[in-house]
């Protein structure tokens, strides 16, 4: 979790290849929330993945 400030925490993770190019997730809303199957669209051997929910969605506190 990445403390914003005002009591917000945003959830993020990353995975794939440290090395790789970056790709940064961005998900339809509102209320939706990142999921494995984002996780998946992109070959984890070439990218490096970065996926995050955005305030008030998904993991992300508070809703």
């Amino acid at each position: 979790m990445l403390d914003v400030g005002d009591g917000q925490r945003l959830y993020w993770e990353c995975s794939g290849n440290p090395d790789g190019t970056p790709v940064v997730f961005v998900h339809g809303g509102p209320g939706g929330g990142t999921s494995p199957a984002h996780r998946r669209m992109y070959d984890p051997s070439i990218y490096r993945i970065v996926l995050f929910d955005q305030r008030g969605c998904g993991r992300s506190t508070p809703h």
